[in-house]
């Protein structure tokens, strides 16, 4: 299940971010953490199983372009499919308002997704 960030995740937010290559320096981890709690534009969601596995970032560029800018998976559940279901969850969430797609950091993930959205049909 996507739920929205809260402050009160910061720690567990903080941890799966840091599992981010370009998010393992602490200050810049911090400055991320804060964009997302002051910046109407950039959206942090958790993914909650029984547990707190997974985060996804997204930020809006524009009206009609909703940009993934984050995507982490505890390394212990991962290859389970929970980064499809938070893009799948992130799409269903903004269908109405915004085409989703990825940054640099992003993109093989979400070509990834796709192609395997692909084969399941």
């Amino acid at each position: 299940m996507l739920i929205r960030y809260k402050k009160n995740f910061e720690k567990i937010a903080m941890g799966l971010l840091s599992f981010m290559p370009e998010e393992k320096d602490v200050k810049k981890l911090q400055h991320t953490i804060k964009e997302y709690e002051t910046n109407p534009d950039w959206q942090l969601f958790l993914w909650k199983e029984e547990d707190i596995l997974g985060a996804v970032g997204v930020y809006f560029e524009n009206e009609n372009s909703l940009v993934v800018q984050h995507i982490t998976v505890n390394p212990s559940h991962r290859n389970m499919g929970i980064g499809k279901k938070m893009i799948l969850a992130v799409k269903d969430l903004y269908k109405a308002q915004a085409n989703l797609r990825a940054d640099d950091l992003t993109n093989d993930f979400l070509e990834k997704c796709e192609l395997d959205a692909d084969e399941d049909e």
